[in-house]
């Protein structure tokens, strides 16, 4: 696995939590992963995680409406089912916060950015589109591949 300290990222005086994502695409690939690129996606995932953080405490409100004191059975399974969804989003949310728990720590440790299988960089592209990304396009394609063959 590759592992990089932070470059020193000349290419704006504006540190990168501040930066645009064009701004960041725009800088060369040989600089790829500078101190500039760390810590806007250590911004960008530390704004992610309060936010699923704070929509948990949203949900505590929402399931405490009483839903045994709705005369209508249809309202009832109604309100019952937007709970049901809401509580698996949040199931999918508590799996993201612990990805991005995740891509913290890399970036912690200067893997982030690299593939864990092959080493080589994710590509910032990717890493905008899924910022807790941990595999290359290409050895994501080939993994889920072999889940669909194998069934892994």
């Amino acid at each position: 696995m590759t592992k990089t300290t932070p470059k020193s990222g000349k290419s704006s005086s504006r540190s990168g939590a501040e930066m645009t994502q064009d701004e960041i695409l725009a800088m060369p690939e040989d600089d790829y992963m500078n101190t500039q690129q760390v810590e806007f996606f250590r911004h960008l995932l530390v704004s992610t995680r309060d936010d699923l953080l704070s929509n948990a405490g949203q949900t505590t409100e929402n399931l405490r409406e009483e839903t045994s004191l709705v005369p209508d059975p249809a309202d009832r399974a109604t309100i019952e089912e937007e709970h049901a969804l809401e509580l698996r989003t949040r199931d999918r949310e508590r799996k993201l916060l612990r990805k991005i728990t995740q891509a913290l720590s890399r970036l912690d440790s200067g893997e982030y950015g690299f593939c864990e299988e092959t080493g080589e960089p994710i590509g910032l592209r990717r890493l905008l589109a899924r910022p807790t990304a941990s595999l290359s396009l290409e050895a994501q394609q080939r993994r889920e591949l072999k889940q669909k063959m194998f069934g892994d």
